[in-house]
C-alpha cells in the first residue's frame, strides 16, 4: 500500500474560531486519509504510514481537554509503528505539537509553535517546512488563504520530491456549515491533478464567492448610479426588458433571481445594499463566454 507522504500544515485562529489542515501529497486523494478537524476542539494531520484512527482519536480526547503533547503520547504509546508515523496536532487555543517517527522517508520533520504544526515527509528537504512556516506566519486574510499560501510555498521550496498529485483543505468553525447546520465551514478537495494546490486555489476562490460572508468594507449602499449599472447589467444578461433604466422593486426582484441562479444566494441583501463580489461577478457575467 502506498504511503500518504506528504507535507501539511495544522492551524487554529482563535479569534475567527476556526481550525483547518492544509495538504498536499503524491498520493491519490490525500485528503481522505489526513485531515481530521472538529469545530472549537482542534485539528489533527496524520501521514507517512498513517493511521486515521489517531484523527478521531485526537480529536476525542482534545475535546475532552488534553494537551496537544499529551494526545502525541496517547496515540503513540502503544503504537507498534509509531516509528514510521507522523502527525501534526493543535487545539483550538493554540496549543500544538508535531511528531516524526525515526523510519520516517527522508527528509522528514516538523515545525510547531504558536497556533500550527507544520510536517513533511519524503520531502525535497528542510526548506519545504520553513517555506510552510515562514509564509503561514506572514501571509494575510482568512485562515484558509494562510493554509493554502503555505502549501504553495511549500512547494516552489521543493515538496514532496515524488512530485504532485493531490491536495485538500478542511476548516471547521461552529455553526460554519451551510445553512449554520454543522462546523464544515471549508472542505475542499483536489484528488488527481497535475497542479494540486493551484487548482485548491482556484476552488478555495469560489467557495469565498459562495459561501464567505463580505467584509463590511466591501457592502456598498445602492444610490441612483449604482442602480443604473446595476439594472444596465441585468438588461444586458435578459434579466430584465429592453429599455428598463430604473432601479426599482421589480429590479430588485430580478437581481435576488439572478443570484440565486448563479448559486449566490448567501450574498442576497434586503438593506438596499450590495456587495462588491456580487458587483464584480454580475459585470463579468457572460462576457467570456
Amino acid at each position: 500500500m502506498p504511503r500518504p507522504t506528504t507535507f501539511s500544515i495544522v492551524a487554529a485562529d482563535p479569534q475567527a474560531g476556526e481550525i483547518g489542515v492544509a495538504v498536499q501529497s503524491k498520493f491519490l486523494a490525500v485528503g481522505a486519509a489526513v485531515p481530521w478537524v472538529e469545530g472549537g476542539v482542534g485539528g489533527v494531520a496524520t501521514q507517512a504510514w498513517a493511521n486515521t484512527t489517531f484523527g478521531p482519536r485526537g480529536l476525542h480526547a482534545l475535546r475532552a481537554g488534553v494537551d496537544p503533547h499529551e494526545v502525541v503520547h496517547l496515540l503513540l504509546d502503544d503504537d507498534p509503528q509509531r516509528d514510521d508515523r507522523q502527525v501534526g496536532i493543535v487545539d483550538a487555543r493554540g496549543r500544538s505539537v508535531t511528531f516524526t517517527g525515526a523510519r520516517c522517508i527522508e527528509w522528514a520533520a516538523g515545525i510547531a509553535g504558536e497556533g500550527f504544526a507544520a510536517q513533511g515527509n519524503c520531502l525535497a528537504g528542510a526548506a519545504v517546512v520553513d517555506a510552510l512556516v515562514t509564509t503561514f506566519q506572514r501571509a494575510r486574510g482568512t485562515l484558509s488563504d494562510r493554509l493554502v499560501a503555505a502549501l504553495a510555498a511549500g512547494q516552489r521550496a521543493g515538496g514532496d520530491k515524488r512530485g504532485q498529485q493531490s491536495a485538500a483543505l478542511l476548516v471547521a468553525k461552529p455553526g460554519g456549515g451551510y445553512g449554520g447546520f454543522n462546523d464544515r465551514y471549508v472542505d475542499l478537495r483536489v484528488d488527481d491533478h497535475p497542479t494540486p494546490i493551484d487548482e485548491l486555489a482556484r476552488i478555495l476562490e469560489l467557495h469565498k464567492l459562495y459561501f464567505f460572508p463580505p467584509a463590511p468594507e466591501d457592502v456598498l449602499a445602492v444610490d441612483e448610479q449604482l442602480g443604473r449599472t446595476i439594472v444596465a447589467e441585468l438588461v444586458r444578461l435578459g434579466a430584465l426588458p429592453a429599455g428598463t433604466s430604473r432601479y426599482d422593486e421589480a429590479a430588485q426582484t430580478a437581481l435576488v433571481a439572478f443570484m440565486h441562479v448563479e448559486n449566490l444566494e448567501n450574498r442576497v441583501r434586503s438593506d438596499g445594499t450590495i456587495d462588491r463580489q456580487t458587483l464584480a461577478y454580475l459585470t463579468a457575467c457572460g462576457r467570456d463566454r
